[in-house]
């Protein structure tokens, strides 16, 4: 039996590396470089200090600490507790001399409700606890072996006296979700692109969910890929340079409407005024425009689509028959209080904005609308609920027009469907933190650690997330993020897995250098993440480029998530020479690159180096240097390709010479691609065009037109003669590795 105690500090560094150590705070990481860095003094006390921690004196400290120690067990149950479905038990702490019976009652998700009862005497005790005078005895208390996975609530009693509340019981599976073919040995492929970025001969100037039945259309007959991979479909506030990353959301939990069809709304079909608007000629050529242009004009799609959604909504309003009202009632109630207040949000945003255009995010606004429940929020609630319809009506239109491209997916034989893309957090002056302040932390921003890419480090703008009212919370607002993004497809890809895991934490005023890890509740997290895996069926893919431990690899790969390898970063660190593709794990995903990174044809060309010195982020001693490097690298890429029989012999003498990527090669970087024994292989877009230019340069806004980037060729002419050699080419790697679905 384990025994536990609190252990009293000595001095004032003392306590505060013990409250750390207690908070999940780690006192010291190691880099990329193999270097440990060891968090402040001032560290500690800054990120102790936005957790809640009075760090003023010794004596303040370990007065929180004892506190907080005795508090957890007082409570007799954790407020939520996350257990396997093959472990089905919780943790119940009593007062060391108590006895007696104790009564529950889990009342399960879908209503069914089961009762226990058990003596003290009859439990297995886990351990002791002892805090000065005081102790206590901890208990494994089983739960019947009948409970279902699933978010379920529990009442207790110990001799008739209430324990703390209602506390949450969440059972979960112990690994994420894998198809059969997947889990028998088989591997598959899919297509990455931008939505935003397709080119077609239908669009408003962005790629539009038709545009992406299209697409599936191609990859599905042509290709005879599984899935299409999407770039975060999250709201944005759609202004650039500054708002339209796709990785720094308006809301987590809710769409962009710039990807809706208007014209494939059941409204705009019935509608004379808007089909009219459509026809004038002013309409039309704007559109062209919009279509023409090299860059996608974010502001101005925007505009123009909300003009058009605002008429479909006053003929749902007007004219919509029963049926479709209904279904739009049962969305709004299914969303609930989620979709009530991002609506309110867009609703504030629209008429504050009109009425002065210097108040561009919610914390430019007047400070009573700057809180959701404020008296003149909800008094502006009560006096607008048409335009906040409006906005939930956008929504439903999105939740409708993406479950269609799904479900044509799956009709036209893909097996997985739409894979979707999930960002690790939220714009700072977004709907998300207007909407649940308690479930960030003010006084810190997220970021990383010094590497070979950011030798100071990065500040990502973004608060983190407060662990402990997600977890009082049941993980609400984490399964939401989940489900609603999961709703609509069969793989999901978490931007930065390790956040799961740990985020590094920089406190305010001060540089990423100077910041330090927080640990959150990793296990639960994953077995919460596996839980909805599970139940949509979705394969889950973890973004794991950076620091990565060891703890956390075994962790992702016990939960089944599926690790994120790209082929430019697949080394043996100790010689510099690529991995063979015969190295590569089967739990994972291949691919040739990221948003972040050069393409293809970027890599061989250099262009990425010349983008981020023309950009002002690389000076021209630094970009020398990377060229140098860059040559090294192209050099044991070719060795690698050619050892594997991809590319004849005499290319491993052509690397100061070749300065871009010609056909054989292109060829040779597919086919070994889909020789790795990685479950699934993404081609992006750029890759599959040749395109040297990347969606998105770190470390620039104005500087470079990131998350704008059009794709060369449209949707129509994926089809064409002059693609035909290309579509053959990937068709064959496909087919010959058995990838083709």
């Amino acid at each position: 039996m384990r025994e536990i105690y609190f252990q009293a500090a000595v001095n004032y560094d003392d306590a505060l590396w013990r409250a750390a150590a207690e908070s999940a705070v780690d006192s010291s990481y190691w880099d990329i470089f193999g270097r440990q860095h060891h968090a402040s003094r001032e560290t500690l006390q800054a990120i102790l200090g936005a957790l809640g921690w009075n760090t003023s004196s010794f004596e303040a400290i370990e007065s929180e600490r004892r506190n907080r120690f005795e508090a957890a067990l007082d409570a007799g149950l954790v407020k939520t507790s996350v257990v396997s479905e093959n472990a089905k038990s919780l943790v119940l702490a009593v007062p060391e001399h108590g006895a007696g019976t104790l009564d529950y009652e889990l009342r399960l998700e879908g209503g069914e409700r089961l009762a226990g009862s058990v003596a003290l005497s009859q439990l297995k005790q886990a351990a002791r606890a002892v805090c000065g005078p005081r102790s206590w005895r901890m208990f494994d208390l089983p739960l019947p072996a009948e409970l279902p996975l699933g978010y379920h609530s529990m009442t207790a009693t110990l001799n008739g006296s209430a324990l703390d509340g209602e506390v949450q019981v969440i059972v979960c599976p112990d690994r994420t979700y894998l198809p059969p073919q997947l889990e028998g040995g088989g591997r598959t492929a899919g297509f990455n692109v931008a939505l935003y970025g397709l080119r077609s001969s239908h669009n408003w100037g962005a790629g539009d969910f038709t545009d992406l039945k299209k697409l599936i259309d191609w990859a599905a007959d042509e290709i005879g890929f599984s899935f299409i991979g999407l770039n975060p479909l999250h709201a944005l506030h759609n202004r650039t340079p500054y708002n339209a990353s796709p990785y720094l959301p308006l809301s987590m939990y809710y769409k962009n409407l710039l990807y809706i069809d208007i014209e494939a709304v059941p409204e705009f079909q019935d509608s004379r005024c808007a089909q009219g608007l459509r026809k004038s000629t002013r309409i039309d050529q704007h559109i062209g425009e919009l279509r023409r242009s090299e860059l996608v004009a974010y502001a101005e799609v925007d505009r123009l689509k909300r003009r058009f959604l605002k008429l479909l909504y006053r003929h749902f309003r007007r004219s919509a028959n029963a049926e479709r009202k209904q279904r739009f009632a049962e969305y709004c109630e299914r969303e609930g209080d989620q979709l009530e207040k991002f609506a309110l949000y867009c609703a504030l945003d629209e008429r504050l904005h009109k009425q002065n255009r210097d108040w561009w995010t919610w914390r430019d606004w007047p400070a009573p609308y700057q809180r959701p429940d404020s008296e003149e929020t909800k008094a502006f609630a009560r006096e607008n609920p048409r335009l906040i319809e409006y906005y939930k009506y956008i929504q439903f239109v999105i939740e409708e027009q993406l479950a269609a491209a799904q479900q044509h997916a799956l009709a036209r034989g893909m097996s997985i469907g739409l894979y979707h893309d999930l960002a690790v957090a939220t714009d700072n002056c977004g709907s998300d933190l207007w909407a649940y302040p308690r479930h960030y932390v003010k006084g810190c921003r997220v970021g990383a650690p010094p590497d070979d890419f950011s030798p100071q480090g990065q500040d990502w703008g973004f608060p983190p997330p407060n662990k402990e009212t997600h977890r009082e919370e049941g993980y609400r607002l984490f399964r939401e993020s989940i489900r609603k993004i999961v709703r609509h497809g069969g793989a999901l890809r978490l931007d930065h897995v390790m956040r799961l895991y740990r985020l590094f934490w920089v406190p305010e005023g001060m540089t990423p250098v100077r910041g330090a890890y927080v640990r959150d509740y990793a296990t639960e997290l994953m077995h919460v993440l596996a839980l909805e895996s599970v139940r949509s069926r979705n394969i889950i893919i973890g973004e794991d480029l950076g620091t990565v431990t060891d703890e956390m690899r075994e962790l992702f790969t016990r939960f089944g998530i599926l690790s994120y390898r790209l082929f430019p970063f697949e080394k043996n660190y100790q010689t510099g020479e690529f991995k063979a593709s015969r190295e590569y794990p089967r739990q994972a995903l291949v691919s040739a690159s990221t948003h972040d990174l050069p393409t293809m044809a970027g890599f061989w060309e250099h262009r990425d180096i010349q983008a981020r010195r023309e950009a002002g982020v690389l000076d021209e001693s630094g970009a020398q240097h990377a060229d140098c490097e860059r040559r090294r690298e192209k050099q044991r890429m070719l060795d690698t390709l050619a050892s594997e029989g991809l590319l004849p012999a005499h290319y491993t003498r052509r690397a100061e010479q070749l300065d871009h990527l010609d056909g054989e090669l292109h060829n040779a970087v597919v086919g070994f691609l889909a020789n790795v024994p990685s479950m699934l292989l993404l081609i992006n877009q750029e890759d599959y065009t040749k395109e040297s230019e990347q969606q998105n340069l770190p470390g620039t806004t104005a500087q470079y037109p990131n998350w704008q980037r059009k794709m060369r060729v449209s949707v129509e002419e994926l089809r064409s003669s002059e693609a035909e050699p290309y579509n053959r080419m990937i068709q064959h790697h496909l087919r010959r590795t058995g990838r083709a679905r």
